[in-house]
């Protein structure tokens, strides 16, 4: 279903901290660094969703990845309402996604999978 909260991103100015409060709170397992020359620390909340914590200098707001099937179209429908969308990027082997702004100036990301994204 398109629209669905797949992927959030926590950014952390310390991310032992960040991986142990948010593991006490949910009882998440956040695991080791899942991307090669990257402190990328994954966790699953539920069977079809996920997210990671991860060092960044602008801690402070949640990044929430939402589902789409066609992350083009949903990136020319959140400019034709208003929004601001960055062009598609790959994860390379995973899919794609886009960063975006609703009307009001929330940020979110368009998130669609593709196992052939390069």
């Amino acid at each position: 279903m398109a629209g669905k909260m797949v992927h959030v991103e926590i950014v952390a100015a310390d991310a032992d901290r960040a991986a142990g409060f948010w593991s006490g709170v949910f009882g998440w397992e956040i695991g080791g660094s899942a991307m090669e020359g990257m402190d990328y620390r994954l966790f699953r909340s539920a069977e079809d969703q996920g997210g990671a914590v991860y060092p960044g200098e602008n801690p402070g707001n949640l990044i929430v990845y939402f589902d789409t099937d066609d992350i083009d179209a949903s990136v020319a429908k959140v400019r034709e309402l208003g929004g601001t969308a960055d062009d598609k990027q790959p994860v390379p082997s995973m899919g794609w996604f886009a960063s975006c702004k609703d009307t009001e100036g929330n940020a979110f990301s368009l998130w669609q999978g593709d196992e052939s994204a390069a």
